[in-house]
């Protein structure tokens, strides 16, 4: 029986294509261990039980010299689990994972895979513990059988950076085709529910949009799930003083964390629109490249909403213009404006049959390719052995890369 081992310095739960992936591999027979940590926000995000999953985490350590021997026995404990375990497989999943990653090439028979979530900002090597970590990324991307990116744009840096590199694919942070909502969602009739999940800094939720509520009828609502980041601790609050200061606090919900991603899916089951908000220009390399690697607007989809995205080229190419003869699932608006955020969603709700068919072609264009199973199963067949190569998205893109034939073939189970 063949196993895995996956490897991440921070809570995986936070990462539901490692939750996707891991699920695939153990539907089809593998034992899927995952060692990770607490996580400041997200910790108490959770997998579900799977009978061939298991999740060890070490408790989270703030900041600070205590948290560099907290690295270090992390690092220590990892390759001690290893030599016991002796998986066939390291999945390495985040840039403070490749360190212990490289101490685990040294045992014989163990084959490696790097996925990166976020990008760092330069290719520049720093000095001191950050190029150290910086070192041994480049090393594990070279040694990797296979290299994971979720955006095609971070995938060339990445290869023009690290290469020359054995594989490499970019894999879209897409959902699982079991949370696909089963059937059209009924017809629209209010009140309208708008639905942000994720991560709650003032980059991806705005003030603007608490003000764009104040501009629409009392029938549109907001609803809010998830944490506050170490980075904006205290935002949660600024936001529901905004709420009482424009008479608007009984229209808006904060849900919190949601432990499990299941429960935030049927949360978004029951709203009607989508927010996934970028700011128009950032200094931030991920939020400049976030098509393909923000799980918001695919989640909105599986479940049938529209979207409401901003109105940046990658965004409005992706989910609010037709494409060779393909729908738009969303309408674009200023981040920053609200005038122009309630000017999208007012647009909707004026037409909530549009509203829906909108987000009924999401759901079926999830169904058919822009799932987890679609999109890794390259992946899944190369650690399986079979031979098939992985193409790169500097060739082609993502929903291209892995052609309409591999749509018609499940993973095997």
């Amino acid at each position: 029986m063949s196993r895995v081992l996956f490897v991440q310095y921070t809570n995986p739960a936070g990462y539901p294509p490692l939750q996707h992936s891991s699920r695939i591999l153990a539907d089809a027979g593998w034992k899927v261990l995952f060692l990770g940590t607490g996580a400041a926000g997200a910790d108490v995000l959770a997998f579900p039980a799977h009978r061939n999953i298991t999740v060890r985490r070490m408790e989270f350590c703030k900041a600070g010299w205590r948290q560099k021997l907290h690295y270090l026995r992390f690092c220590l404990w990892v390759f001690w689990t290893a030599l016991l375990w002796r998986p066939r497989w390291i999945y390495a999943s985040d840039q403070l994972s490749c360190p212990a990653a490289l101490l685990l090439t040294s045992l014989p028979g163990r084959e490696l895979i790097y996925h990166e979530h976020d990008s760092p900002a330069s290719g520049n090597t720093a000095g001191g513990f950050a190029g150290f970590i910086s070192r041994a990324r480049g090393t594990v991307a070279r040694r990797a059988q296979i290299c994971i990116l979720p955006n095609e744009v971070r995938l060339e840096r990445f290869r023009s950076e690290l290469g020359p590199l054995r594989s490499a694919v970019c894999v879209w942070n897409c959902p699982a085709r079991e949370e696909i909502a089963v059937s059209p969602r009924d017809p629209a009739t209010g009140p309208f529910w708008v639905l942000y999940h994720g991560s709650i800094v003032p980059d991806r939720l705005p003030p603007s949009v608490v003000d764009a509520l104040a501009l629409l009828p009392d029938s549109v609502h907001l609803r809010v799930a998830g944490y506050e980041t170490v980075g904006s601790r205290g935002y949660v609050e600024q936001l529901r003083q905004r709420t009482r200061a424009l008479q608007v606090e009984h229209r808006i919900e904060f849900l919190g964390s949601i432990p499990q991603r299941a429960d935030l899916l049927a949360q978004t089951m029951h709203s009607d629109i989508g927010l996934a908000l970028m700011p128009m220009t950032s200094n931030d390399w991920n939020c400049e490249t976030m098509t393909g690697a923000s799980n918001k607007a695919f989640d909105y989809l599986a479940c049938g909403l529209a979207l409401v995205v901003s109105n940046r080229p990658d965004w409005r190419r992706m989910f609010a213009e037709p494409d060779n003869g393909k729908p738009a699932y969303g309408l674009v608006c200023d981040p920053g404006d609200a005038v122009s955020i309630a000017a999208a969603l007012r647009q909707w709700i004026a037409d909530p049959v549009s509203m829906r068919h909108a987000g009924e072609l999401g759901r079926q264009r999830i169904a058919a390719e822009w799932n987890y199973e679609h999109l890794f199963l390259p992946v899944f067949r190369r650690m399986s052995g079979q031979p098939e190569p992985l193409i790169s998205s500097t060739e082609t893109s993502a929903s291209r890369n892995f052609g309409n034939d591999n749509a018609a073939q499940p993973v095997p189970k």
